[in-house]
């Protein structure tokens, strides 16, 4: 019921922005124009207190793996003598959750300032949501790229698609479309060369709803270059919604896991019914349990194995010796199978199982549109078998009571390193919060306090971590010291 709410909210919120009474102007490649009056520019009718949640991809954002891109408007924020929107966003990434801050300008709200932690989210969200800066931004006393009119026959040049001539960004037409935010009217924008690359804009509503566009190239299955859609707006929302949100990547930091891919394991297998030839690639060359693997595959035909595939319906699973399934991916993201219109897909998997051999099964339930049901002609899977290597740190991690009399070493050495200024506090605060909630450390019956935790921690007890870490106290001292910060409320445990 709430997300009925929450759709018919914004439906009532951008039917007030609709259109009637629609005629058509031109639909032609390099002209456009409906006949409908109004203008549109990035980031208009932007303002405090705005919440969006799109799905996106992006080409260079792990070769346009969907990520959800939450991101909510805060308020002002100061950057020498520019005022810029304060936005704070948190990006679900497959099994990663990255909290950060955006500054965005107030002309057009791409990004001026950012957090290092999310500096490939923010080049994606500049690539995609904000590509339209480029073309339309509030400045009404730029003649060249102030506010677009609907009627204009072009709203700028894209430039050479594929080697040919210049591609002109025009309207091209009304049309009602259904996101999971609600149904809206909508006008498409967009360039023709070779493919069909639409954008969905709605009057006075701050980004694009929804977009598809491909790579330039003309011959061939062009790769998506981003794709994104809306999934939730509101409205008015001054209270952080963000506040219970816990980043998940303190424990990748803990299990001394890779994060950054460079070598591959490649090689090409038929399915076991020759319907195609899967070629996988997937690194790192000893993946460790509890981390993450990073594959990369391509689905090529089995007459001429460079050509690739599209319209492929398939799933990632983990099987047992006989092939019987033990977890599938798709159903692990909430889907009942995964879908990749060009053949060609990038996912980060977490390991879950235990070191040893694991077989991965690439399974394809056939091909055809997305929303129709496969060709089972084309059906098969491919089994890829992989030695997982033992991650000492995963069993520690994993211990569901830990006395704090007995503390394992590796925390010490965290708290060396954060008493040497090696880490930083929210990073400290961040894992002690972890050992806690895990069972790794544990802290007496503690009455939380009511500060901001804001992990301004005092300097003694940095210093009593330092003489922790190097023996000069024992474990009780440490443990009374993460007390005093629960209790001043600097760390927070939910």
């Amino acid at each position: 019921m709430k997300d009925n709410l929450v759709k018919i909210s914004l439906l009532v919120i951008l039917s007030s922005f609709g259109f009637s009474n629609f005629s058509f102007g031109q639909d032609t490649q390099t002209s456009g124009g409906v006949d409908i009056d109004g203008s549109w520019y990035l980031g208009e009718g932007l303002k405090k207190g705005d919440y969006f949640e799109y799905s996106l991809c992006e080409i260079n954002l792990n070769d346009c793996s969907p990520i959800t891109l939450k991101m909510w408007i805060k308020g002002d924020i100061q950057n020498i003598s520019e005022t810029l929107w304060d936005a704070k966003v948190v990006v679900e990434d497959q099994n990663k959750i990255i909290i950060g801050s955006l500054g965005l300008g107030k002309t057009a709200p791409e990004p001026i300032l950012f957090d290092d932690n999310i500096f490939e989210y923010t080049s994606a969200f500049k690539s995609s949501l904000a590509w339209l800066s480029a073309f339309t931004t509030g400045n009404e006393n730029d003649r060249i790229h102030g506010p677009k009119e609907f009627r204009s026959a072009s709203w700028g040049e894209i430039g050479p698609i594929g080697g040919g001539s210049n591609a002109q960004l025009i309207t091209n037409r009304v049309e009602t479309i259904t996101t999971p935010a609600g149904t809206v009217d909508t006008i498409v924008v967009g360039w023709y060369s070779g493919n069909d690359n639409e954008i969905w804009l709605v009057d006075d509503f701050p980004f694009p709803v929804k977009a598809l566009t491909y790579a330039g190239i003309t011959e061939g299955n062009a790769p998506i270059m981003y794709q994104f859609t809306l999934l939730n707006y509101k409205e008015n929302i001054m209270d952080d919604p963000f506040k219970d949100v816990e980043e998940t990547i303190q424990k990748e930091e803990l299990l001394n896991c890779p994060t950054k891919f460079y070598d591959y394991t490649s090689d090409r297998v038929s399915t076991n019914t020759h319907s195609m030839m899967i070629q996988y690639n997937y690194s790192p060359l000893t993946p460790i349990e509890g981390c993450n693997i990073d594959w990369k595959i391509n689905f090529l035909s089995k007459y001429n194995d460079l050509e690739i595939l599209d319209q492929i319906h398939y799933d990632i699973w983990v099987v047992d010796e006989e092939g019987n399934k033990l977890r599938s991916y798709a159903q692990e993201i909430g889907e009942d199978n995964l879908y990749n219109e060009f053949g060609r897909v990038h996912h980060l998997l977490q390991i879950k199982e235990k070191a040893g051999l694991v077989r991965y099964s690439i399974f394809v339930h056939g091909t055809g549109p997305e929303q129709e049901k496969p060709d089972a002609s084309m059906s098969g899977f491919a089994i890829v078998e992989i030695e997982i290597e033992e991650n000492p740190l995963l069993e520690k991690l994993s211990e569901n009571v830990v006395s704090s009399s007995i503390i394992p070493e590796w925390i010490k050495s965290n708290a060396g390193w954060w008493a040497n200024g090696d880490i930083d506090d929210t990073t400290f605060v961040q894992g002690i919060q972890f050992l806690i909630k895990e069972g790794i450390l544990n802290i007496p019956p503690t009455t939380p306090g009511s500060g901001s935790g804001g992990n301004e921690i005092p300097e003694w007890i940095k210093s009593n971590a330092g003489w922790w870490a190097n023996g000069d106290i024992d474990d009780t001292t440490f443990v009374q010291g993460i007390q005093f910060l629960i209790k001043e409320g600097i760390l927070n445990i939910p």
